[in-house]
């Protein structure tokens, strides 16, 4: 399984702030109309879920499997072309500082591997930075 993980991205708002706004996915249709248009477009959304169709790889449906208070979001795929799952990690840094992390694990085939590899790892990096750049206040 391959594995990335993403920068931690800080964001200065309480942990606790961070996790009620990111533990609810359907405060994430503001983060819709900042995705890159034509590439990854956000089709359905609610408490638990959510649904991406992202260019080429088609349709994901992403289910939140675990919540850990204030500290741990863990997706699991319901409906996607590669078996695959997330974690949002969450750190305070200092009172008021909280540290972001996206961690995505993947089965990927030799053959696929080598196409996904770099897009992948691009694609946690750019979530983290989308995640941080939201409002928590």
């Amino acid at each position: 399984m391959a594995e990335y993980v993403s920068e931690a991205k800080s964001i200065a708002a309480p942990r606790s702030a961070v996790y009620a706004k990111l533990s609810d996915l359907s405060n994430l249709n503001a983060l819709a109309e900042m995705l890159p248009e034509g590439k990854v477009n956000l089709t359905a959304v609610d408490s638990d879920s959510c649904t991406l169709t992202i260019n080429p790889v088609g349709q994901i449906t992403l289910r939140i499997a675990e919540r850990k208070p204030d500290n741990l979001i863990r997706f699991e795929a319901d409906r996607s072309p590669i078996p695959l799952d997330a974690h949002i990690q969450l750190d305070e840094a200092t009172p008021g500082n909280t540290k972001l992390t996206v961690m995505l694990k993947a089965e990927l085939n030799m053959f696929v591997k080598p196409m996904l590899d770099k897009p992948l790892r691009e694609g946690v990096d750019k979530l983290a930075m989308l995640l941080s750049s939201l409002k928590y206040a």
